[in-house]
């Protein structure tokens, strides 16, 4: 009977138990079910927003269906930027050496004729005591022939008075020519030393090398420290001129037709995305790559304002000849989010709002203030063509997180 009693007594507790955790674990779904609908919440809020019409009318915002253009079809092919080489001095040292002082470091700006390494060589004190040997050579060579013409002068007065005999004559003639042909060989001499001391960069005075820049640019590498020892050769300083650079790319084989020396190509840079560049064609390779059956092509550009810099990336639009219609918007209707081109797609209300939707693009450049949308926008849809900005941030407050109280 006991037994019996206990038996129903456990039942019950297990009963009670199970119960219980079937509550918990409908709570814990709900509890899920309700995060996850916070999360779709949040992520369709991270990418569109609703304005009021006072908020709409304080930010400048408006909208429109954007216009279509017929152009010229391109494609988008990388490219980079690279110093050019026609306006490169890469320097390096004339003879083996010691780094005393390295004058300049890279980003400095320099002017022909600056002094950029100075070294201490066996061979320029050679080449300064080979200096120094020919210049008192000529002048021991050219006393020698002011003798010899004093003599020949002299002995021509005593030839015509018939003071002398002409043998004598003939002999100082002889002397004189001899001394003035060891003046010019002196001086030849002298000459060679000169620029074997020039090509060293020498310094009579303190017997060392001093690398000096050949043109006007930026340093743009240095190779050496004070206190290194250099070979003949050795690589020390890049000057370049970045007033211009030169555009490397390789075109597809369907578009190799339409670029010939001195076409344009279209390119922009990732610090600038909004900003469209322009180079000129100055060499077409001769031969496809055989492996990727590309054609190598290089153009100029001007880089006067100095805002391109060599070894940037570079997206550039070659034209390809067909006609195709894009879609072209102002400048300031594309915004740079996230690292991405976007548009907002706005959506009116009746109230007098909108719902705005961020819309990644691909744009094909801009020209005369206007950009070129080739993918991401739909013929007929609306989207902001001013105060961008102010739905962009806008956009950026609703993505902050909120604190919780």
């Amino acid at each position: 009977m006991l037994f019996t009693h206990y038996m129903r007594r456990v039942c019950l507790i297990t009963l009670i138990a199970s119960a219980a955790c079937s509550r918990d674990s409908r709570s814990g779904d709900a509890a899920q079910e309700g995060s996850t609908a916070g999360k779709t919440d949040s992520t369709a809020s991270s990418s569109s927003i609703s304005l009021t019409a006072a908020q709409i009318a304080h930010g400048g915002v408006k909208w429109g269906v954007p216009a279509q253009t017929r152009v010229a079809g391109s494609v988008e092919i990388p490219g980079q930027l690279i110093a050019n080489e026609d306006r490169m001095a890469r320097l390096a040292a004339p003879a083996q050496g010691r780094v005393l002082v390295v004058h300049v470091s890279p980003g400095d700006r320099v002017s022909p004729g600056r002094a950029l390494v100075t070294l201490e060589s066996q061979e320029a004190s050679m080449a300064q005591a080979d200096l120094s040997k020919a210049q008192a050579e000529l002048a021991s060579r050219r006393a020698a022939a002011a003798y010899a013409k004093s003599a020949r002068d002299r002995a021509e007065r005593l030839l015509a008075l018939k003071a002398i005999p002409r043998q004598d004559y003939e002999r100082a003639v002889a002397d004189d020519e001899l001394a003035r042909a060891n003046v010019s060989q002196a001086l030849a001499e002298l000459q060679r030393t000169r620029s074997n001391a020039s090509q060293l960069g020498m310094d009579a005075r303190a017997g060392t090398m001093t690398v000096r820049s050949p043109i006007a640019g930026v340093i743009t590498t240095r190779d050496v420290i004070p206190g290194a020892v250099v070979s003949a050769g050795a690589q020390l300083v890049t000057v370049t001129d970045p007033t211009t650079l030169w555009l490397t790319a390789a075109l597809p084989e369907a578009s190799s037709s339409q670029i010939v020396v001195g076409s344009p190509l279209r390119f922009t840079v990732p610090p600038y995305p909004s900003d469209t560049f322009v180079a000129r064609v100055q060499s077409v390779s001769g031969a496809f790559d055989p492996t990727t059956r590309s054609l190598p092509v290089r153009g100029v550009v001007a880089n006067g304002q100095g805002r391109l810099r060599p070894e940037m990336f570079a997206r550039i639009w070659v034209e390809n000849g067909a006609m195709q219609t894009v879609i072209t918007v102002p400048e300031e209707a594309v915004q740079r989010m996230d690292g991405k081109d976007v548009v907002f797609v706005a959506r009116p209300n009746a109230s007098g709002g909108a719902s705005f939707a961020k819309r990644e693009v691909t744009t094909a450049g801009t020209i005369g203030g206007r950009t070129s949308i080739l993918r991401g926008i739909a013929p007929g849809e609306m989207i902001v063509i001013e105060g961008a900005y102010a739905v962009k941030a806008e956009l950026a407050k609703g993505k902050m997180p909120k604190m919780e109280m």
